[in-house]
């Protein structure tokens, strides 16, 4: 009976592990430790070495495979199956896509990975299953390991403690400059470029000798961004030099122009290639960062398509290993620098990189740092490391001094240690009493072979010895002076510049950093080719536009029950400004006209006009151009034709009307005109001074006569010394102009009277 009570006590109810908490704290204590996972273990880089544990595990899992730059190929399967099945539990997608770009020459500024078979490329095409290709380590990676065997580093058990991998990685090399880094995690996150390794180290030289260097003398030595893909940093020094202040900023980076085959410097420059008979082409060499080939040419054909470039003819991709995309204008006349600009703002030919220097410091916390918050904090993990290299060579130092030393007194004393072997049943007490022996310098001397007992050995011996003492002594000065430190770091890092100079091919800098030049002023009607156009609408709002001036009374062909509206001459270049009778304002491109070959297309198709709307006006935009607007109210007032652009389909409402009121009159103020006369449709007529019409961009306006009966019929403006003019009935073109008009000339809003002998039946000027 007891033994069945302490069964049942062993089975434990699972329910009594619930814990009654509040959602919220359960819930806030798990996303923190989420999100702690996130920024320390998966997305920030670690300053020290510059890589995120993904990369550190991938190279420290191909050093392992021996995978150095002299062995030959691994598949790269095998090295993605040991990374997650030893050291990192994610997907094999994951894995294998983050060694693909080190393996990028597009991507890394200095690839880690050589990588044989297909990586992908700067198209944007992706790299061929990891069943395909082979990688291994380049010397850049084994820079970077340099040291993994000398105690210079921690190592920490992996996920599931069967193995062990590397903290960071010990090597000179300075790998979160160099190649940059980016990462989202949670709450924060990183985009650090890649940089030029000689300017890194003269930079880190310089913090070396002078820890309260300036930032400005700093930013004299580093440039700033180098990266993989060469292009043009666009920003002046002092922009790019507030930016790695504070380690937050950004910068336009953009494409190169180059014409490697042109005859003359400034062409080659400007990436002109000229084609003879004034013909002319521009080459793209270089493009930003992180833009893929493919998507650009297919941004600059689809800019074409849609005639957002009616300047350029056609693009090219002639790329073989470099890149080479050609771009055709349509005329030798179009100015260069104006597409260039264009390129720039329509496409991805230029772009944005936000720097974020969001790093892990030395104690895993995440930090925004400067630039040289960063070089000092690399500096001081340096000489750690090689503070733990010193005392790691100085405890082999002297352990092989012990064994040394006891082989010297084998030497000295050989005979009696071979009596003692050959006589005594247990010689290691004997012979360590006899000869004061250490436990390890006596089983090492029974451990020796029969052929070192040469003469020439014990020679050997004492150089080794009296080189391992010396050896001893320098690294026990280098380790109690700070002074001795540096100065093998600084010579460490001397000979790292002359492997990644300037004058090297991988260390050559391929980013140019020039403030851009003042902007060509780009706009889409620069791009317009200036030709005469005559435009043509209908009276139920089909519109179309006829090349050259066609004359403004001949007949033209309109569908059935339709017939003309308005009829006149303006240029490509132009903007239309439609008024609607509801006081709305629409603008249209006179090059986006469609052709007079059939009867055009409604406006209703691009515009959004109401369906019960009809077009009172077509007036062609001129700058400063001022218009007389009035409702059938008897209400108006002036505005210029800058004010009635708009930008969007929907138009622009100027007028505000009420009720049934609508818009009447749209017409241009001469410069020289001075007064307004305003007819109602109870014919009375009234002329008061311009001066007393308001200029406004919206609203009702202002009364400009006084009706009891009926509203506005029509309004004008003109010169009261040249008198007031308006066209006869009948036939022909015939003006009548009363030159008295002091007898209708009123204050403004007043009732009038009637108009002179002759004024049309029509009521209309």
């Amino acid at each position: 009976m007891a033994a069945k009570e302490t069964a049942l006590d062993d089975e434990k109810d699972p329910f009594d592990a619930i814990v009654d908490a509040p959602f919220d704290s359960a819930l806030s204590e798990r996303y923190l430790v989420y999100a702690l996972s996130t920024i320390t273990a998966r997305s920030l880089p670690d300053l020290r070495d510059g890589l995120k544990p993904v990369h550190r595990r991938l190279l420290w899992t191909m050093r392992q495979l021996k995978l150095d730059p002299a062995s030959g190929f691994k598949k790269s399967a095998r090295v993605v199956g040991e990374v997650i099945g030893k050291y990192h539990p994610h997907g094999d997608t994951a894995a294998y896509d983050a060694m693909v770009r080190l393996a990028q020459d597009f991507a890394l500024r200095y690839p880690l990975v050589e990588g044989q078979g297909n990586f992908g490329n700067i198209d944007g095409d992706n790299a061929a299953a990891y069943r395909y290709t082979e990688a291994r380590l380049t010397k850049t990676a084994m820079r970077l390991m340099e040291g993994l065997d000398a105690g210079t580093v921690d190592f920490i058990p992996t996920y599931n403690n069967e193995e062990e991998e590397p903290e960071i990685m010990p090597g000179l090399f300075p790998n979160l400059l160099a190649n940059g880094a980016s990462g989202i995690a949670v709450g924060m996150a990183t985009n650090i470029p890649s940089h030029n390794v000689a300017e890194i180290v003269d930079a880190t030289l310089e913090v070396i000798d002078n820890p309260h260097v300036e930032h400005a003398r700093l930013m004299e030595l580093f440039k700033g961004p180098d990266f993989a893909t060469g292009g043009i940093v666009a920003e002046s020094a002092e922009a790019v030099a507030q930016a790695y202040e504070t380690g937050r900023g950004s910068f336009r980076v953009r494409g190169r122009f180059h014409a490697a085959e042109a005859e003359k410097a400034e062409d080659r420059e400007a990436g002109i290639e000229r084609l003879g008979g004034g013909q002319w082409q521009l080459v793209i060499s270089e493009i930003p960062y992180q833009v893929p080939k493919g998507k650009l040419i297919e941004q600059i054909a689809q800019a074409i398509a849609d005639k957002k470039l009616p300047i350029l003819e056609d693009v090219r991709d002639e790329s073989d290993e470099h890149i080479r995309i050609v771009l055709v204008p349509r005329s030798r006349n179009v100015d260069p620098e104006l597409l260039k600009e264009s390129l720039y703002k329509l496409t991805d030919l230029e772009t944005r990189f936000g720097l974020n220097l969001n790093v892990l410091d030395a104690g895993r916390t995440p930090m925004v740092m400067g630039l040289k918050e960063v070089l000092t904090h690399w500096i001081a993990s340096q000489i750690d490391i090689l503070q733990r290299r010193s005392q790691h060579r100085l405890d082999q130092i002297a352990r092989r001094l012990e064994l040394v030393e006891g082989y010297i007194i084998a030497f000295l004393n050989l005979d009696r240690v071979i009596e003692i072997i050959r006589t005594k049943d247990e010689p290691k007490p004997v012979m360590m009493e006899e000869f004061k022996l250490t436990d390890r310098q006596a089983e090492a001397i029974l451990n020796m072979r029969l052929r070192s007992l040469r003469k020439l050995e014990e020679m050997q011996l004492r150089n080794e010895k009296d080189e391992l003492l010396k050896e001893q002594d320098e690294l026990e000065k280098l380790l109690g002076s700070p002074a001795r430190q540096r100065t093998r770091l600084k010579r460490d890092l001397n000979s790292l510049r002359k492997e990644y100079g300037p004058e090297t091919e991988l260390g050559r800098r391929r980013t140019t950093i020039e403030e851009a030049a003042p902007a060509v002023e780009f706009s889409m009607d620069a791009m317009i080719e200036k030709e005469p156009v005559t435009v043509i609408l209908s009276q139920k709002g089909w519109i179309r536009g006829a090349k050259g001036h066609l004359p403004l009374d001949q007949e033209f062909k309109y569908k059935e029950g339709d017939g003309p509206a308005f009829v006149l001459h303006a240029q490509t270049t132009d903007k239309l400004l439609l008024a609607t009778d509801m006081g709305r304002f629409f603008t249209l491109g006179a090059d986006k006209l469609p052709g007079a070959r059939g009867f055009g297309e409604p406006l209703r198709n691009t515009l959004d006009i109401d369906a019960s709307a009809q077009i009172v006006a077509v007036v062609v935009h001129e700058e400063g151009k001022r218009l007389l607007l009035a409702a059938s109210t008897g209400k108006g007032f002036a505005t210029t034709t800058d004010e009635l652009l708009a930008e969007t389909r929907k138009g622009r409402q100027v007028v505000n009307l009420k009720d049934d009121a609508r818009l009447k009159v749209v017409r241009p103020i001469a410069a020289e005109h001075d007064h307004v006369a305003v007819v109602g449709d109870n014919r009375k007529l009234v002329v008061f001074n311009l001066e007393e019409l308001p200029t406004l961009s919206k609203g009702q306006g202002v009364k400009l006569q006084n009706y009891r009966d009926g509203g506005l019929s029509d309004a004008t403006t003109f010169t009261l010394a040249e008198g007031l003019s308006w066209q006869m009935g009948g036939k022909g073109d015939r003006t009548r102009t009363e030159n008295e008009m002091w007898q209708w000339k009123v204050a403004r809003g007043g009732a009038g009277r009637l108009p002179p002998q002759g004024f049309p039946r029509d009521n209309t000027f």
